[in-house]
């Protein structure tokens, strides 16, 4: 027999509240348990904690731990703990009459978003029970009071009453949630184990999962039923009687099995990985690393690094690194979550998709990190305006950039990190202007001198020649591209190493890593390219440019618009001319990228940032030194016309820009086909009469001339 019921009215607030999560409608429900294990795990600690004081405390019960057990036939979800407990005025006070300081806050912020998840930030995380249940019925003993049960249904009270009819406790809470019709989804066993594995999987205690199995086991057969059977079947027929040995007898005996289906209690741990991020780094091997890493990611492959460190002093949290092998297929797409890492709250998980917590670069890197500081449920607002999470923040990148520096010592593994991540480093330089210095020591490229192997910028100062001042790059859309390119000819035969950047993102790198270790990057396709020539060679190369005066200005005056201006260049050694971009333009390579951007402004910004360009005439080659003589002659000659229109548009092919017309470009290869192979008249006519600008007439002997 229970003792008297004693009903008491909840705190207006706490009424409201409860009012709230009864009657709306919340996606994430689920989090009621992870908030009831999260405050059965704070009792154990509350008894821990006295414990080392006063070991009498565990006298009622040494075995801290919390258990579910899902009641089938009554709908009830019980969680049990052996924590501190709680005395009838605990139960009184912390579950109704006193106001907690979230409430109002907690009710204005959730009517707002509609979103639970976040209750135990205000304290009342025990309420979000009413998220799944119509009633809920706190059992509880204290080592100072007799035990009792808390009851309400949300309304407007709740009672108290001595315990007199369940099962006594040795020390501890349960609580039992009589569910929803619509959420007894949380009685089944895979439902519970995948929620507890989700947010409760590295709490302290064990967590034990009682549940009900049914298993096939084999029964002797009954034999007396079998053979009452048997005799009302064959009552008809005459008797055989069989004479068997005894061992057959025995034979037969054992086989006489039938299978039944039993139902089996199942005790099972469902937090058996530990927090091995609370343990000394030194004490783990690589295999416990290993292991923790395939339960937190499911990778089947183990990582390439690991790092493992705490953060003490005025903040304080322990967190445990991981670069994979491999790169996920979509690590750029654009709906993917922004990161790996999970979050914990004093080993209770909170999310793992903080977008505060690492920067979008590393969003390969996987991990945890576990705060000591941060509040038990955190809000996006919250989150963003933290302090403490700046701190993590600038911490993990400090450590991931560690982590990269250990990888870089094997030269195998920094290729495969490099081939797998390389996109992520380039992205960091040019996202992270703070760590861009130490991030350029992670590039990697072939290069004029390393055609084989990659080379890192620390390596291409150390083969600078004294004289070189700069370090010189170029950018394509490929190596085979770049390799041929005509602006490497005066660099290869000076001695000067070129770097290949044949990525699309290094476009962008490269805008913001203006220098490396003092030596500025410079590319070698865009004008204001300077050599320290002597003094006889820059007086012959402005003789060289006042000879050429009348050609350039004829040039230009024929291409009009498509070219900002026309001059002698001391850029190239073998092809004729050569466009190159302005210095604070895109250049080439940047333009290609940006035309090929399906959600492009094609006004705007493009317009302004398409490159300059600057037609570089080779003041010694052939064809300009004939080409000169023709412009003497007659300037308004069309044969002169057309062909530096057809010489501009193969320095704009060679020099990585893409046609306007390209089938105006073909129609002139095809004539100048045709007049190299003789064809007759008539065929050259029908070529002329097409859409094509007009070709004058040009004989053998002139081919002859420009050759």
């Amino acid at each position: 027999m229970s003792g008297p019921t004693e009903t008491f009215n909840f705190q207006a607030e706490i009424s409201q509240l409860m009012s709230l999560i009864v009657n709306a409608v919340y996606q994430n429900k689920e989090i009621f348990l992870r908030e009831l294990i999260s405050n059965a795990s704070d009792a154990l600690d509350k008894i821990r904690y006295q414990s080392l004081t006063d070991p009498s405390v565990l006298d009622s019960g040494k075995d801290l731990k919390i258990t579910i057990i899902p009641d089938l036939a009554n709908k009830v979800l019980i969680i049990r703990d052996t924590g501190i407990g709680m005395t009838k005025a605990d139960l009184i006070n912390n579950l109704g009459t006193i106001a907690k300081s979230g409430t109002k806050a907690f009710m204005e912020m959730v009517q707002e978003t509609k979103d639970a998840s976040m209750i135990g930030q205000f304290g009342v995380g025990f309420y979000s029970a009413y998220l799944v249940a119509d009633e809920v019925e706190v059992i509880s003993k204290h080592n100072d009071d007799e035990q009792y049960i808390w009851r309400s249904s949300a309304g407007q009270n709740f009672t108290v009453t001595r315990d007199t009819v369940n099962e006594p406790l040795v020390r501890g809470s349960e609580i039992r949630l009589h569910l929803k019709e619509d959420q007894l989804d949380y009685l089944q066993e895979r439902r519970i184990k995948e929620v507890v594995k989700k947010h409760s999987e590295f709490i302290s205690y064990p967590i034990h999962l009682i549940y009900q199995k049914e298993v096939e086991k084999e029964v002797p057969a009954d034999d007396s039923e079998e053979a009452a059977d048997d005799e009302e079947k064959d009552e008809n027929k005459p008797k055989i009687e069989e004479i068997e040995d005894e061992d057959d007898e025995e034979e037969n005996k054992s086989s006489k099995t039938k299978k039944v289906k039993q139902n089996e209690t199942v005790d099972e741990e469902l937090n058996q990985t530990k927090p091995i991020w609370t343990r000394n780094p030194d004490s783990i091997q690589q295999d416990e690393y290993n292991a923790f890493y395939k339960s937190l990611t499911n990778d089947w492959e183990e990582p390439l690094a690991s790092k493992h460190f705490s953060v003490e002093g005025q903040l304080e949290f322990r967190s445990i690194l991981f670069t994979p092998r491999r790169a996920p297929f979509d690590l750029f797409e654009g709906k993917k979550k922004r990161n790996n890492i999970k979050l914990y709250v004093r080993r209770v998980f909170i999310m793992d998709d903080c977008e505060e917590l690492i920067p979008e670069w590393l969003n390969f890197v996987k991990g945890i990190v576990d705060s000591e500081d941060l509040p038990l449920n955190l809000s996006r607002e919250v989150l963003q305006q933290n302090k403490i999470l700046k701190v993590i923040r600038k911490n993990l990148v400090k450590k991931c950039i560690e982590m990269f520096t250990e990888i870089a010592e094997d030269k195998d593994n920094f290729s495969k990190f490099y081939e797998a991540f390389g996109k992520n480093i380039k992205l960091g330089i040019h996202e992270d202007s703070q760590n861009r210095a130490k991030l350029s020591e992670f590039l990697r490229y072939n290069s004029t001198k390393s055609t084989d192997e990659t080379t890192s910028l620390k390596d291409y100062v150390t083969r600078m020649p004294e004289k070189q001042k700069y370090i010189y790059y170029i950018t394509g859309e490929s190596r085979q591209a770049v390799e041929s390119s005509p602006f490497l000819e005066v660099l290869k035969r000076k001695g000067y190493e070129v770097l290949f950047l044949v990525d699309p993102i290094d476009e962008y790198a490269v805008q913001q890593l203006k220098e490396f270790e003092g030596k500025e990057l410079k590319s070698v396709s865009k004008e204001g390219l300077e050599f320290d020539d002597d003094e006889e060679e820059k007086e012959k190369f402005e003789a060289q440019k006042k000879e050429l005066e009348p050609l350039c200005a004829t040039v230009k005056e024929i291409l009009g618009d498509k070219v900002e201006k026309v001059e002698v260049s001391n850029l190239i050694s073998d092809s004729p001319c050569v466009i190159v971009t302005g210095q604070f333009g895109w250049s080439a390579n940047m333009e290609r990228i940006m035309r090929s951007q399906a959600l492009r402004d094609s006004g705007g910004m493009s317009s302004y940032m398409a490159s300059k360009r600057t037609l570089g005439l080779q003041p010694t080659h052939p064809i300009i030194r004939e080409l000169k003589e023709k412009v003497a002659a007659d300037k308004n000659d069309k044969t002169v016309r057309d062909l530096v229109n057809l010489m501009y548009e193969t320095s704009l092919l060679a020099s990585g820009f893409n046609l306007e017309e390209p089938s105006t470009f073909a129609n002139r290869i095809y004539r100048m086909i045709k007049l190299g192979l003789s064809l007759d008249d008539e065929e050259v006519a029908t070529v002329a009469d097409s859409d094509a600008p007009a070709l004058e007439e040009v004989t053998e002997s002139n081919m002859e001339e420009i050759d």
